[in-house]
């Protein structure tokens, strides 16, 4: 069995800063991408932030020059540093990995609980 579990969430005023992690653990074979997404109370679930295997990344415009994700390829983990923040961060964190469990299994995703993080202005 996979589980991702995330860590760092809180409650931070604004511009304050916040570094969520989230460490993979059980049978893994080989990690590709991992991410970050959030989810605001009525809202969908959006993407933040994707690191791949070879430190590409990618990000939400709204997070851009703010956020920074990065990852611990030796410990299955992946970070998020936050700076800056802003109330319409507020959100639950949720992070992902995209990965194989043996040399014979396809990809498959694979989600954390979720981390709070409320910004207050």
């Amino acid at each position: 069995q996979v589980q991702l579990v995330e860590s760092g969430g809180g409650l931070v005023q604004a511009g304050g800063s916040l570094r969520l992690s989230c460490a993979a653990s059980g049978i893994i074979q080989s990690i590709n991408n991992m991410g970050w997404y959030r989810q605001a109370p009525g809202k969908d679930r959006e993407l933040v932030a994707t690191i791949y295997s070879r430190g590409s990344t990618n990000y939400a415009d709204s997070v851009k020059g703010r956020f920074a994700i990065s990852r611990d390829n030796s410990r299955n983990t992946v970070y998020l540093q936050m700076n800056s923040l802003k109330p319409e961060d507020t959100a639950v964190y949720f992070c992902n990995a995209v990965l194989i469990r043996t040399v014979s299994d396809s990809y498959n995703v694979y989600w954390g609980q979720g981390t709070q993080v409320t910004v207050s202005s």
